[in-house]
């Protein structure tokens, strides 16, 4: 926060009476708390005395309300205010390592959409002596003290390299350092979650944090247009905030004066207005919820759902498939999932919208499609038509394709109705009422929010209290507190529940109207109250920063935004030093891929996790999964003890053992594999057809429960999700062709019909498409031609391909062979070729009649039938030595397309293009044009000998009886 709006937030509070006191450093996120970090003492209130702080710590001032700390000793400090009158301060306990990490990355961005690139300016800063723009990230280039820094440690090897976590691409600097900083060229993804790191190099002993942040596509927000009117909550409200799933830092906040959006954390904010004349000032101030998403930001304003994008406000009804009112809720999906496979449908909805009775999915491009209505859950569920049901709540679950129905139940419905979930699979189609019911009163409302996890489990709340539901629904409960059985308002001064905000590893805030929150963690049954942060008379909500971390966002009354980082983890540390707990393991490492990774054909993943804690602790690791028995899986556990700590260690392999090779019905047996609603195809290969089996890893203690909350920091909850299926990121290459070695051009060519496969009636003239087919590799017809395939990803090489695999020419062209038989392939009756597949599948086009579905190997007496061996082989691989051959007697341009065979090698439909140009043959001539030529020699020889002829026996004639020279004689003299 800058030094004006701390003291708009210090006078602010001073007049309403409020005293507590907190700290922050200059440090973004609090990444370093160290010996070397200076901590800033922060009192709110008019009854402060001085400072009590430990002799191993000093202070600039200690009757300073506003004053300096360090600890040069490591440890746990505890610090409070003294304050005038009986009344004590609560004291808090700080953790102060002694770290080696002192100086962080520093980064500015700058887009260019027309290439969809970003370049990165990283350089190092020292928190200690930063400029304060770069340590609110304002900066777009380093001060002077970080530009001597970045160079003492560039000359040192220091150098960034910029990591992805979901995709693991590596980018590394463009050149070398320049005025104190390095540049990075990546490309605009959806590979959003990025880190910096650099060199083990250290300047006084000092080495450099790892850096994570989110950059993505720069998402713009909605301009302010002159002349519209402010859009807002009911006045008194509480702040209704929402933000983009997958860029957490895209959000808008609505406070009963404004609506705000930001692109970058609140660190910029425009203001959301609308036209007038659409809604009357009542209208304008009564939105209820408000969702963020790719068509705009929707509002619910008095059962009436409206759009503001960048062209328009809206009214969305009947021409948009959506009632015109009695709308009650709407909702988004809070966790990302960057990649998920669909098998049914072309898209998963990205909002739901719903009435008393009704349930809409909302897609992109303002697409709305009813699904269910409460008479249809009567048939499902079996309901009496004398009973009372309706919607009562919608949310999106832990899964990228399902929903969950909260549902009314009642009959007399005067004291007491019970809640009913039902989920939905938007790709299955399915409705599944769970095992679940909660008895409350009849004017209660509950609010669900499913957990990042494998397996369905949700957290629920009304104004007074939290109920957990784990373990898939076998599992639940009221989270509890130390007093007052888990009512959370009379703990927080009569306050009600505003919003509850959960993280992607499990931690969970639950914060108060009065700013009072509350901790735990997933799978814990136990809440702690944090020390006071934020006085009562605040407006403030729960997000989420560029980088991850958690910050705290203030609405006043005029209009003005400021946020403050919050150092959860320093504040469970200080609660929970005081209760006397501790963590029960040392350590605890995986290798667990982030997100989501895919298991194909022949693959397995073998993940590994490792948990070290003292002897007699009692620890295990639980991995959970859901989804349908897709995978067989194989578990080793190691247990080892030493001096007095126990290191387990549990490997976990996860594979298939399927063989698909000669069956009758290659697509019907990959249906179990893949999951429930498998669409058999008779030709072709499923396209995009998966299943996602997701699994949740956490540590877990099997020794005791205690009732407040022993194993706070125990659980760490991992999730990934292992999709067995076709990665359609897979794409297959021919080694050797280089797009830079020829003339990027398209041509036209000849094709003589006796060269061709159907043998039509006339030449085929081909279009040569450059884009298409890429540059040909020129070989002379002696040269021989074995076609290397090698399996790419997004992220570059994974492998040569070993199996077999088939070529044909996509034009039909069929004058090449192959130098192998298959008598000299071993083969012990004929094999397939493409003569044979033609035939036997004539209704099928060339490149579908011969594919892994039907391909049956030549090895074994038990398949096929005899036959002619000597026929030439035309099923290669790597190491057959199986060479494609070429005619002698011409040239000619062949483009091929090759296949993957082997029908245990992918699920995905492996395909490549190649071209080779044969040259270097001597066409041999025509006969008639040869016999034409001779006659025609012949001829002019003939005719040439015979005017030789006449034109000879003329002069003869001519000079028959005359000289042709005369001879001079002398005469004599008489």
């Amino acid at each position: 926060m800058s030094a004006q709006g701390v003291s708009v937030l210090l006078s602010w509070l001073s007049c309403c009476g409020w005293a507590l006191w907190r700290y922050y450093t200059n440090i973004p996120n609090y990444q370093i708390f160290s010996t070397r970090t200076a901590i800033t003492l922060e009192y709110e209130g008019t009854l402060f005395s001085e400072w009590s702080v430990p002799t191993a710590c000093s202070v600039k001032n200690k009757r300073s309300p506003k004053t300096e700390l360090r600890c040069p000793s490591p440890g746990v400090h505890t610090v409070r205010p003294i304050v005038k009158g009986p009344d004590l301060e609560e004291e808090r306990y700080l953790s102060v390592e002694s770290s080696h990490i002192c100086f962080l990355w520093c980064y500015s961005v700058i887009n260019f959409p027309h290439n969809l690139t970003q370049i990165l300016t990283i350089w190092i800063l020292d928190p200690e002596n930063a400029d304060p723009n770069e340590l609110q990230g304002n900066a777009s280039e380093p001060s002077l003290n970080s530009i001597i820094l970045s160079k003492q440690l560039a000359a040192l090897g220091q150098k960034p390299t910029l990591h992805t976590i979901v995709k693991r691409n590596v980018y590394f600097p463009q050149g070398k350092m320049k005025n104190g900083t390095w540049q990075i060229s990546v490309p605009m993804s959806t590979d959003a979650i990025k880190l910096i790191k650099g060199n083990k190099a250290a300047f006084q002993d000092c080495f450099i944090a790892d850096l994570l942040f989110v950059l993505t596509f720069p998402l713009l927000t909605i301009p302010e247009i002159p002349g519209f009117l402010p859009i807002s909550s009911p006045r008194g409200s509480q702040l209704i905030s929402d933000w983009y799933a997958c860029y957490a830092a895209y959000a808008i906040a609505v406070a009963d004066m404004e609506t705000f959006q930001t692109n970058d954390s609140f660190r910029t904010w425009t203001r959301i207005r609308v036209p007038p004349n659409i809604l009357t000032d009542d209208e304008r101030h009564s939105v209820s919820d408000a969702k963020l998403s790719q068509d705009g930001i929707f509002f619910l304003i008095r059962g009436a759902l409206y759009l503001k994008n960048f062209t328009a406000f809206t009214r969305l009804g009947s021409n948009e498939n959506l009632p015109e009112g009695g709308i009650i809720g709407i909702t988004s999906r809070k966790w990302c999932w960057l990649k998920y496979y669909l098998k049914t449908i072309k898209e998963r909805s990205s909002m739901i919208i719903w009435t008393r009775n009704e349930v809409y999915l909302g897609y992109t491009s303002l697409k709305f499609v009813k699904i269910m209505t409460t008479e249809k859950l009567r048939r499902i569920l079996n309901i009496s038509p004398a009973a009372t049901l309706t919607l009562h709540n919608v949310e999106y679950t832990g899964h990228p394709l399902e929903l969950a129905l909260l549902l009314n139940y009642c009959i007399t419905c005067n004291v007491i109705k019970q809640i009913y979930l039902v989920m939905h699979n938007e790709d299955t189609k399915e409705w599944v009422h769970q095992d679940f019911a909660l008895n409350v009163t009849s004017d209660s409302f509950i609010t669900p929010y499913f957990l990042n996890s494998a397996i369905p489990q949700l957290i629920l709340w009304d104004k007074h209290r939290i109920y957990y539901c784990y373990h898939n629904f076998t599992d639940t409960g009221v989270i509890q507190t130390p007093t007052e059985s888990g009512n959370l308002s009379r703990l927080s001064h009569d306050s009600i529940i505003h919003e509850v905000f959960m993280d992607y590893f499990g931690t969970i805030l639950v914060k108060m109207e009065n700013n009072e929150m509350f901790y735990f963690k997933i799978y814990i049954k136990d809440a702690m109250k944090l020390h006071l942060w934020t006085n009562d008379a605040t407006k403030s909500s729960i997000l989420f920063d560029m980088s991850s971390q958690i910050y705290l966002l203030y609405v006043f009354d005029n209009g003005t935004i400021y946020t403050k980082e919050y150092p959860l983890r320093l504040e469970v540390q200080s609660i929970a030093f005081k209760t006397k707990e501790q963590c029960p393991f040392i350590a605890f490492h995986h290798n667990i891929p982030y997100g989501h990774s895919s298991l194909d054909k022949g693959k397995n993943m073998t993940i590994w996790i490792q948990i070290v804690y003292p002897e007699n602790t009692g620890l295990y690791i639980i991995v959970e999964s859901y989804g349908p028995k897709i995978l067989e899986e194989k578990n080793h556990i190691h247990y080892e003890i030493a001096l007095g700590y126990c290191t387990k260690t549990r490997t976990v392999t996860f594979f298939q053992n399927v063989n698909y090779e000669a069956v009758d019905d290659y697509f019907q047996l990959q249906c179990p594999v893949l999951g429930d609603m498998c669409q058999p195809y008779s030709s072709g290969y499923p396209r995009k057809q998966a299943y996602s089996c997701s699994h949740t890893l956490y540590p877990c203690s099997c020794s005791r429960y205690p009732p407040t909350g022993q194993l706070i920091f125990l659980i760490r909850v991992q999730v990934f999700r292992l999709t067995v299926g076709c990665d359609t990121n897979k794409f297959i290459v021919v080694k050797g062709f280089n797009e830079r070695e020829c003339l990027h051009h398209d041509f036209f060519y000849i094709i003589e019909k006796s060269y061709l496969r159907d043998q039509p009636s006339k030449n085929l003239r081909v279009k040569y498409s450059w884009k298409k087919y890429g540059c040909p590799l020129r070989l002379h017809f002696r040269e021989k031609f074995h076609p290397l395939i090698q399996l790419y990803n997004n992220n570059g090489y994974i492998e040569d391909v070993e199996v077999n695999f088939i070529v044909w020419e996509i034009h039909g062209r069929n004058d090449y062979s192959f130098n192998n038989t298959m008598k000299k392939s071993g083969c012990l009756h004929e094999a397939q070729t493409w003569k044979s597949m033609t035939e036997l599948n004539k209704h099928l086009p060339l490149e579908k009649a011969w594919g892994p579905e039907n391909y049956k190997h030549c090895f074994s007496y038990a398949i096929g039938k005899p036959g002619d061996l000597n026929q030439p082989y035309e099923i290669i691989n790597k190491s057959n030595h199986n060479h494609l051959v070429w005619p002698t007697q011409h040239t000619g341009m062949y483009v091929f397309q090759v296949k993957i065979l082997d029908p245990n090698y992918s699920f995905c439909p492996l395909m490549a293009v190649f071209a080779i140009e044969i040259y270097g043959t001597i066409p041999s001539p025509n006969g008639y044009l040869v016999a034409s030529i001779l006659l025609f020699l012949m001829l002019l020889f003939f005719s040439i000998l015979i005017l030789s002829y006449f034109h000879y026996m003329r002069i003869y004639r001519k000079y028959i009886y005359a000289p042709v020279h005369k001879v001079k004689r002398k005469l004599k003299n008489n």
